[in-house]
């Protein structure tokens, strides 16, 4: 038996439900269709910027009733230790997608929107509608919106180009207790990679950091690969070895890939890190999947109710404007990446941010958007 809906949404995190709430909030009929159960910890920096405030409060949604951890201060290390310290533009909060997510999945559920626990294994456009399969049901949708992250199973079934390429990145993130400023982000360079640490909700500390695989794949485990690699930054050995680890043991993903992705695939209008992935080191990850759900969710609406004429245009008009808010952001990630992972580069960049620390903010302001002004 075929459900109709009017949007199905693969994928359940902050790109995928935030469309989802802002979509059935408007009349919309719409299902999710998630693999895993809520709440659950991801691989992720944790730190959002305030640029998305707005659009939150629009979908109804509170954040601080949360308890995040705010930020107003970035801090930045080199492999050796050296450091620079500076105002964050706009500031942000750090919270944990444990959190966050299930807030926001049972926000989700109170908008009205169908929620399904399920993988989808199959995809086809015909007659100007999608049939999505799943291992048990199968829908029927007018726009299917993918919001399944980094790298799925659906983009074998997309064939997207990326995926048939491997990727020397992986992430490790696991949540500590211990001393670190509620108020700061950091970031610290070592041979390899770079690692975010942040607060998140009740003084938890989140250490998330990204690694090439050749640095990582000569030692035994992520305890000795931190001990004898990360540890060589003075400023991550403080932290490392005066906080204790929450988790039984912390999470990674591999394969993590920053190759340049389409926002539209097939007829599917991609969001959140589905579209496009900035590299962690940039801090505004979260952010980015949210905006781009509400430029999505936006189009969608004005494609349903005629202001959009066709589905052309609406891709086309959906590719304009993920080029205008993340194409520049993507493109200074990329760059600044390179830049990081250049430790002569970076120690003779470090000095200058040192002894001239306005140019730290304006650096951010590259990877950062202005907030949301959203039209009634």
């Amino acid at each position: 038996m075929q459900t109709n809906v009017d949007v199905l949404i693969i994928g359940g995190g902050l790109a995928g439900l935030a469309a989802a709430i802002h979509l059935s909030q408007k009349g919309k009929l719409v299902t999710v269709v998630e693999k895993s159960a809520y709440p659950r910890h991801k691989v992720c920096g944790e730190y959002i910027s305030n640029e998305i405030v707005p659009y939150l409060e629009s979908l109804g949604m509170d954040v601080t009733v949360l308890h995040p951890a705010h930020i107003n201060q970035f801090h930045f290390s080199t492999q050796r230790g050296t450091s620079a310290t500076a105002p964050l533009p706009l500031g942000g909060f750090g919270i944990s997608r444990y959190v966050l997510d299930a807030f926001m999945y049972e926000k989700a559920i109170a908008s009205g929107c169908q929620m399904v626990e399920d993988t989808v294994t199959q995809i086809a456009f015909a007659n100007d509608r999608f049939t999505v399969g799943t291992a048990t049901q199968e829908f029927s949708a007018g726009v299917v919106l993918g919001a399944y992250g980094k790298r799925s199973n659906v983009d074998q079934v997309l064939s997207r180009e990326f995926i048939r390429k491997k990727s020397p990145w992986l992430a490790v993130k696991a949540h500590y207790s211990g001393d670190f400023p509620n108020n700061v982000v950091a970031l610290h360079n070592f041979s390899g990679g770079y690692c975010g640490v942040s607060n998140v909700e009740n003084k938890t500390i989140n250490i998330c950091y990204l690694a090439h695989y050749s640095s990582f794949k000569k030692y035994k485990n992520i305890a000795q690969y931190q001990r004898e690699v990360l540890c060589k930054n003075p400023q991550l050995k403080r932290i490392l070895e005066s906080s204790t680890l929450l988790f039984e043991k912390p999470l990674t993903i591999s394969q993590i890939s920053f190759d340049k992705k389409q926002p539209v695939a097939d007829h599917i209008l991609m969001i959140g890190d589905t579209a496009g992935l900035i590299h962690p080191l940039c801090g505004n990850g979260m952010a980015m999947a949210l905006h781009s759900a509400q430029i999505a969710a936006t189009l969608v609406l004005d494609f349903y109710s005629g202001a959009i004429a066709s589905r052309t245009l609406l891709e086309h008009r959906y590719r304009r404007e993920w080029q205008k808010h993340f194409g520049k952001r993507l493109r200074a990630g990329r760059m600044l990446a390179g830049i990081l992972r250049n430790t002569t580069i970076t120690n003779l960049v470090l000095p200058l941010l040192v002894r001239f620390p306005a140019l730290l903010p304006k650096i951010i302001q590259q990877t950062h958007g202005k907030p949301i002004i959203l039209i009634p």
